[in-house]
């Protein structure tokens, strides 16, 4: 017997080519990856930034400018992208489903698609619109890792459903900053079949990408540190509070994204967007600039700028933050632009944190400023260890960890009761795009 019977396997280990060539891939495209959701958010940011530069020259501007680049935007996604339009998780998700056959993945998930939307997001972001590119970067970098499938060796042991959880969860790690938080999107929303064999080779791919846009970025969370001293007890009602009613707000809100997207109501404004999608979307964009204006600018765009200046102390007076900034995402959404949700979300969320803390008398505003983003974000898409990790990473300290877990998982099940899942929802409904002949053959 071998003395050393571990050499064999090394040998093996070594000598198998496609082996080593699957691993190089992975790792290239999931570079590849975070780079793109890098360029994106910097894209994205400076875009938004000409429109604030622009709306302070003219105040009056996004009245116009709004509304003609929300039916432009429409328009264009209509004709050549179809698949582009809304968040793009949903189109992730639909690509996973066992209904889609793997010649008709090109519908949800392509490069192309990818370009469209990150050109199409940003374009919304000069509009003014209130979207996120959170959501969106999910469907450009799952575009991205599809795309190495071509390269692949036979019988790899990666699949083409694991290179789409691989970027899906790569485009919320590098997006926010948080390759943790890109893990447990994939074990939460994405993946229903984990590959046993190169589990560790997939989540690699997806940390991989988080860390090199960290690498890029820096070291800085995506919406600054909320530092909170120690928690006691004063917080508990305030905190329960804030719990439910983010539970009870982002099951609302996912309620009214279900309705208005799925395309199944039979209300009068669901007929208008059914049978008239571009004058729907010039009336949506005109609402969202009108709110814009009357706010001097606060629910433009992705609510980045109030919620870290929140963060930071600053107080922004109105408790009509949160429902104008709610009520303006949700009508950019249902004009139909390629729109995210998951920074909409937190800036609802922080707001609403902010105003419990204002009406409770609470001193440890940015606590509640914390569980609020988490609790919202939880809600809405009802993925509350995602939205916990995403905050808690935030957070200056670990005092707050079981409070924010606590508020996820009790405003996710709160709004579970008002609301199915938002994105189960939306996929089902992208579902209906496939060739009635591949959809009846896998019935």
């Amino acid at each position: 017997m071998s003395s050393r019977p571990w050499l064999p396997h090394v040998q093996r280990e070594l000598s198998d080519w496609r082996l080593w060539l699957t691993r190089a891939l992975v790792i290239v495209f999931a570079a590849l990856a975070g780079l793109s959701i890098v360029a994106f958010s910097w894209l994205g940011d400076w875009t938004l930034a000409q429109f604030a530069r622009a709306r302070l020259a003219w105040w009056w501007m996004p009245l116009a400018w709004t509304p003609l680049c929300t039916v432009a935007i429409v328009a264009l996604t209509r004709r050549f992208w179809p698949g582009v339009t809304g968040s793009g998780i949903p189109q992730v998700m639909a690509a996973l489903d066992t209904a889609t056959p793997p010649e008709q993945r090109g519908l949800f998930v392509s490069l192309r698609l990818s370009c469209a939307k990150v050109l199409l997001t940003s374009w919304g972001l000069l509009a003014g619109l209130s979207i996120g590119r959170e959501g969106p970067s999910v469907q450009v970098a799952a575009g991205i890792m599809h795309a190495a499938r071509r390269w692949l060796p036979e019988r790899s042991g990666v699949t083409a459903q694991g290179l789409l959880v691989v970027g899906g969860a790569a485009g919320i790690a590098a997006a926010f900053n948080t390759p943790l938080g890109g893990v447990m999107f994939a074990i939460e929303e994405l993946s229903r079949r984990p590959e046993q064999r190169n589990s560790g080779l997939l989540i690699a791919g997806i940390v991989l990408a988080g860390l090199v846009a960290a690498s890029i970025k820096g070291d800085e969370a995506y919406f600054g540190v909320i530092h909170v001293v120690d928690l006691d007890l004063s917080l508990l009602l305030p905190g329960l509070l804030l719990a439910v009613g983010s539970g009870v707000l982002g099951g609302l809100f996912s309620r009214l994204l279900i309705a208005s997207l799925a395309g199944q109501g039979g209300d009068a404004f669901s007929r208008w967007r059914r049978l008239r999608p571009l004058s729907f979307a010039l009336v949506c964009g005109m609402a969202v600039a009108v709110l814009g204006v009357v706010t001097d600018g606060a629910t433009f765009g992705s609510g980045y700028s109030h919620t870290r200046a929140l963060l930071q102390g600053e107080h922004f007076g109105s408790w009509l933050y949160a429902p104008l900034k709610f009520l303006a995402t949700w009508l950019t959404a249902w004009s139909g632009v390629p729109a995210g949700i998951f920074a909409p979300s937190l800036a609802i969320g922080a707001a609403w944190g902010a105003d419990v803390a204002a009406w409770s008398g609470a001193a440890q505003t940015p606590a509640l400023i914390a569980l609020g983003m988490a609790g919202f974000l939880a809600a809405a898409t009802q993925a509350p260890l995602t939205a916990f990790i995403i905050v808690m990473e935030m957070v200056d300290g670990h005092g707050m960890v079981l409070s924010l877990m606590a508020c996820a998982l009790i405003a996710s099940g709160v709004a579970r009761l008002l609301s199915p899942p938002l994105y189960a929802a939306l996929a089902r409904a992208q579902l209906a795009r496939l060739p009635a002949q591949s959809a009846a053959s896998n019935s």
